[in-house]
């Protein structure tokens, strides 16, 4: 059985086309003989005589003015089965002398039954990517996949056993209208499945997508620099050819877990947020270089947060210049090291002595226990976010 049908959009398709060519009425009915195209639009909705005949009898059907008369409102003409699969789907109708159309005729049913499959093929792909769009906006939000969308996954080819990892995708349509932008942002995503056919693309808003892609080399391992390579690279090639601005944040990796990939997604959506605060002029962004600022985004409207803020809080009020600020940035930046600090900041180490016991009175805490340098490393991260 086929599963397209031909419906009334493909019909008057058909009609258009064809009557562009020839000098005849041409009239598409489905297969219960109703016309659903016509070069009369008046008479689409009718029920065709001949057509049932060209149905039941499943053959050609030759109607001359003496058999048109016995038939309700039918013309001269003849009638030809449309197949699909080699199954009868409707039938076209062509008006005028039958003994001069049935050469005529057949190249318009070849014709129709070629635009027929066009469009049959057509819709399956597009069937097709709806599936592997919903495929991929379930399996960020689930960790157990119903039987359907395994099953679809068999059906598209789609291995779900592959090691896999999600790259969250910003999109600024700038001043495009919503029908240019979207029309780009289905480019894109077309874009996106092609470097691997691997790669799972899902829109999920005017200004945002999920890709889901391979997580191991052909080597069978996890390279962040080949993602960062290949993420750069892919960023660079979409700009040459689309009006969007795009950003890309890659998740974390998380090999053996069965939330793998919505765990992966929760990161990658976590970086794009830490990135675009932290590093507004970069495109590409990676969990993996910011794990601490990302692991700590979800405390920064907390009680905790602001339990942590507190020293820093205390040493802005004092700090009317941002000096101590700074120095404590850089001594971290510099993983305390006194020396490499001091020429980073142009100062004798006396100096930097002088600020960080500064530090140290303002804020309450001693810097020379580890637990309380963490506090204000972790307060300076908050802060920046």
């Amino acid at each position: 059985m086929s599963s397209y049908r031909l419906d009334k959009q493909l019909a008057q398709q058909i009609v258009d086309r064809t009557m562009n060519i020839i000098n005849c009425n041409i009239n598409v009915m489905n297969a219960k003989g109703r016309i659903i195209g016509s070069g009369d639009h008046e008479r689409i909705g009718e029920l065709h005589e001949g057509a049932l005949l060209a149905l039941s009898q499943k053959r050609v059907v030759m109607i001359d003015d003496a058999m048109a008369k016995s038939l309700y409102g039918v013309k001269p003409g003849v009638n030809l089965p449309l197949q699909q699969d080699g199954e009868i789907v409707g039938v076209i109708g062509l008006t005028g002398d039958p003994s001069g159309l049935k050469q005529v005729g057949e190249l318009v049913c070849m014709s129709a039954e070629m635009m027929m499959e066009q469009a049959r093929l057509l819709n399956e792909v597009a069937q097709d990517s709806r599936l592997r769009e919903e495929l991929v906006l379930s399996m960020i939000k689930t960790e157990e996949l119903s039987a359907n969308l395994i099953e679809w996954a068999q059906r598209l080819g789609i291995d779900l056993s592959l090691p896999r990892v999600a790259v969250v995708v910003d999109v600024d349509s700038g001043q495009l209208g919503v029908e240019t932008a979207m029309k780009e942002l289905h480019q894109l995503q077309n874009f996106l499945a092609m470097p691997d056919r691997s790669n799972l693309v899902a829109i999920q808003s005017l200004t945002s997508l999920v890709v889901i892609i391979p997580a191991l080399n052909n080597f069978g391992r996890w390279e962040l620099e080949e993602h960062k390579s290949r993420l750069n690279k892919l960023v660079a090639q979409a700009q040459e050819f689309s009006s969007l601005k795009i950003r890309t944040a890659l998740g974390n990796y998380f090999p053996g877990e069965s939330d793998n990939i919505v765990k992966s997604y929760q990161t990658a959506l976590a970086t794009m947020v830490v990135g675009k605060q932290r590093m507004p002029e970069s495109r590409n962004y990676y969990y993996q270089d910011l794990v601490l600022p990302v692991l700590l985004d979800s405390l920064s409207s907390g009680w905790q947060a602001s339990e942590l803020l507190n020293p820093l809080k205390k040493l802005k009020l004092m700090d009317t210049h941002d000096v101590l600020i700074k120095t404590l940035r850089v001594w971290f930046k510099y993983n305390v090291h006194m020396n490499e600090t001091s020429k980073a900041l142009y100062i004798h180490r006396n100096t930097l002595e002088y600020r960080l016991n500064k530090i140290s009175t303002l804020t309450g805490l001693n810097l020379e226990l580890f637990d309380d340098r963490l506090r204000l490393y972790i307060a300076l991260q908050l802060d920046a976010s």
